[in-house]
């Protein structure tokens, strides 16, 4: 795989590409039961598709490293990619059909997902290590869980010196320690904070971002839909919270990737922890007030403007809970919103 020399990335995103097969329903099925649903639509989407067109969409340098079908979905994907000005290099063909998301979306924004891996099941170890020009070119990379945890490992162990590793453990599964130990940050939502932790958990966000701290990573982002994000870095200061903007949730699908995207991006750009999250959860409000995954990333300026989200020590007045807020309805009911 062939990087011109003068060819750089803001961010590199490593990870899954799959149609998305969306379906409306007035209420999700209880096990056993059948409902009726909308049209189907079908979309680009898979969270490593999802992420590279978003941050591309913001005005990020952005490749794509995946692995999609000899077939229309495949197509389509590459197509979307491209649209978006993101760099198709990396993207595989063949080996499997392309992987598929079945979708369905609630009155309320809400969705629930199965994946159907194909082609992403086959993005392998090999194929990273052949895409070494890409990782040296690239100040940060991304990657998610829908890909085999094999080829996550390898990407972890061929970061070049200087390149940030932002990792979003979705869906969640266990992490070897050397992958833990180069994320910076993990970015987990609510559930994948549990799942990580289990009984170690704790009542509180801020002590998710505590103790997840104490598992390796050199640091965390909690995000907390309605609420915002939570944030935590190693290398000092305590958890701070940062506030999102008041949005009416028309569908989450794909919001969490956005929010992901964005921050990794302003990582890149050179931004500490907690500006690259008020920013990220800004795009993140934004992305849950369209429908679709893709179609619904906003563009730099489409992103809510104003005075940027303060950031307080957790404790301060004025910053409700993820629970709080949710209570209320001051904005989304989705983890998603913005939560990988």
């Amino acid at each position: 795989m062939h990087v011109n020399d003068h060819d750089w990335y803001d961010l590199l995103v490593v990870g899954s590409a799959n149609a998305d097969l969306v379906v409306g329903v007035e209420r999700r099925p209880a096990p056993g039961e059948t409902v009726l649903g909308s049209d189907l639509a079908v979309h680009p989407g898979g969270k490593g598709g999802n992420q590279a067109v978003a941050a591309a969409r913001l005005g990020a340098r952005t490749a794509l490293l995946a692995r999609v079908g000899d077939d229309a979905h495949g197509r389509l994907l590459l197509e979307s990619q491209r649209a978006a000005g993101v760099d198709t290099t990396g993207v595989l063909v063949g080996g499997a059909p392309t992987g598929v998301a079945l979708i369905t979306v609630d009155p309320s924004g809400d969705n629930s997902i199965v994946v159907s891996p194909g082609a992403n099941a086959r993005l392998a170890p090999e194929d990273i290590r052949a895409a070494g020009a890409l990782f040296g070119a690239a100040r940060v990379v991304s990657v998610q869980l829908e890909i085999p945890l094999e080829t996550v490992a390898e990407v972890a162990g061929a970061m070049s010196a200087g390149t940030r590793l932002v990792l979003n453990p979705s869906p969640p599964a266990p992490l070897p320690e050397h992958v833990l130990a180069v994320c910076d940050p993990l970015v987990v939502n609510e559930h994948e904070a549990r799942f990580m932790l289990g009984g170690a958990a704790g009542a509180t966000p801020e002590e998710w971002a505590r103790t997840l701290l104490r598992l390796g990573p050199r640091s965390v982002v909690v995000t907390l839909g309605a609420a915002g994000a939570l944030v935590a870095d190693t290398r000092g200061g305590d958890v701070v919270r940062v506030p999102s903007p008041v949005v009416e949730a028309v569908d989450t699908t794909g919001a969490g990737d956005a929010f992901t995207a964005a921050l990794a991006w302003r990582l890149g750009r050179g931004e500490g922890l907690a500006e690259a999250a008020a920013f990220a959860v800004r795009v993140g409000a934004a992305a849950v007030t369209r429908r679709g995954a893709q179609a619904s990333f906003p563009t730099a300026e489409e992103v809510p403007v104003g005075e940027a989200p303060a950031v307080e020590v957790p404790g301060v007045a004025g910053f409700p809970s993820a629970e709080e807020a949710q209570a209320t309805g001051e904005a989304p009911n989705a983890e998603e919103a913005p939560a990988p």
